[in-house]
């Protein structure tokens, strides 16, 4: 049973929904993540190797 009003969602327009958004923040934690996966997974393949 409505009340008559109704709610509207905001409309998103096509095209980029990004556009002025700074991912720089988010690209440095991304790269940081890699290079912490890629040191632990070396540095477990030498320990590996070494014994």
């Amino acid at each position: 049973m409505t009340t008559g009003k109704s709610r509207k969602r905001p409309v998103i327009e096509s095209g980029n929904p990004q556009t002025g958004i700074n991912l720089k923040g988010t690209f440095i934690s991304v790269m940081l993540l890699g290079v912490f996966i890629l040191v632990t997974w070396f540095g477990l393949y030498a320990l590996f190797l070494s014994r």
